[in-house]
């Protein structure tokens, strides 16, 4: 992959509008964590310090095309300018006379955050005219929120046909990342995929068995494969009608001589509550009126000794019930695996989705890790082996 970067262009006395991703998590009215405005503002700060004039954008929430005032960027940008160190400038709009007014009032070095893209409906529908209206505005476009680019979107799709188009400094690291991930990797190359269904995830699964050389398969998906081989799990989340597709699965990874790690124990439990009493058995020996909430420890040993032949490891999604403990043992014991081998040298590590984020940063290992990728669907979709519609515009 070779992409267009900021090494590629001058940006003084310039205005950029940079797509940014600032749809934090917000609980009344407070911002709860602001993880993605701190990996962004590297690239604020080079495109200032270099005498840009920079105009931030990005969708907040679900407005449905209409105005909500509590889905405003106001306060988000507000932060911004507290992260910063510096004075940011907010537009109520992100087009039209005052957007346009407020982005030529602008000096070299100032940031200039626009209201919500989302309030117009023209935005997911990618119109050509909105984006046209966002291109006015600036004289070069960047792309810096990997995690929205797999919406083919007008502020990350089509403005970036409109405008000279270069990544951010976070767009840059994420897809570096990645190529090195599953792209062009070290290998032997393991993937470890958790969640709760095998239906939000087939696509995965299928590409995974043709582009590693381990999969493990984990979380109550992994029930599912256990009982489409006529193991019985129990009251375990299942999917009993994704079981052929299972088997399918097993027979593409089998063809394709990707060997898939199941477990072999697991923790249960007749409910799934704080300092449930468990019970750790052989996956064969499941009771009837028992839960599957855990990788047991036999299935994490296992694992971490198959780790020690890697080279490479992608991730997406727990093995267990980890937001309740004791269900978060397993998960928690392959992260802090992986990070001891990231940190000796011996493993490039990779990780992504929401739940796994959380997991990582429960073990305590999320700035352990090789890369850790907040961007979530798009993170899934690049594990799909599908374009992104706001990367491609990138490509050179």
């Amino acid at each position: 992959m070779s992409f267009r970067t900021l090494d590629e262009v001058d940006v003084a006395g310039r205005r950029v509008l940079l797509r940014a991703d600032l749809n934090l998590p917000v609980h009344e009215g407070r911002i709860t964590d602001r993880t993605r405005l701190e990996r962004l503002t590297p690239t604020i700060d080079e495109l200032a310090g270099n005498g840009a004039r920079v105009i931030v954008c990005s969708h907040f929430g679900r407005p449905k095309g209409s105005r909500d005032a509590e889905l405003s960027l106001a306060p988000v940008a507000k932060a911004l300018g507290e992260l910063l160190g510096r004075r940011v400038r907010f537009v109520e709009d992100c087009t039209g006379i005052a957007a346009q007014q407020a982005a030529e009032l602008l000096a070299d070095g100032d940031v200039l955050v626009l209201e919500n893209t989302r309030f117009h409906s023209a935005e997911e529908k990618n119109d050509p005219e909105f984006a046209r209206e966002l291109a006015r505005l600036a004289h070069l476009f960047v792309n810096d929120a990997f995690s929205s680019s797999h919406r083919a979107h007008a502020s990350t799709e089509a403005v970036a046909r409109l405008l000279p188009a270069y990544a951010g400094r976070l767009m840059q690291r994420e897809l570096e990342a990645l190529e090195l991930a599953l792209g062009s990797p070290e290998r032997p190359v393991m993937a470890i995929v958790g969640g709760a269904k095998v239906s939000t995830k087939i696509e995965l699964l299928g590409h995974l068995c043709t582009k590693v050389d381990a999969l493990v398969i984990g979380g109550a998906m992994a029930n599912t494969f256990l009982a489409a081989e006529g193991i019985g799990v129990g009251r375990s989340l299942q999917e009993a009608d994704m079981h052929a597709t299972a088997r399918a699965i097993l027979r593409q990874a089998a063809a394709a001589e990707c060997p898939i790690m199941l477990p072999i124990d697991a923790v249960t439990a007749t409910t799934l509550a704080p300092d449930a009493a468990t019970r750790t058995v052989p996956i064969v020996a499941v009771p009837g009126d028992a839960m599957i909430l855990d990788v047991g420890p036999a299935s994490v040993e296992a694992l971490i000794r198959r780790l020690g032949e890697m080279k490479t490891l992608v991730w997406n999604g727990p093995l267990g019930a980890f937001e309740t403990p004791p269900f978060d043992a397993g998960t928690r014991a392959v992260a802090l695996a992986v990070a001891a081998a990231t940190q000796a040298g011996k493993l490039r590590s990779v990780a992504g989705g929401g739940d796994t984020v959380s997991a990582l940063h429960q073990a305590g290992v999320a700035d352990r890790l090789s890369y850790v990728s907040t961007a979530g669907g798009a993170f899934l979709e690049w594990m799909e082996g599908k374009t992104l519609p706001g990367v491609a515009v990138l490509t050179k």
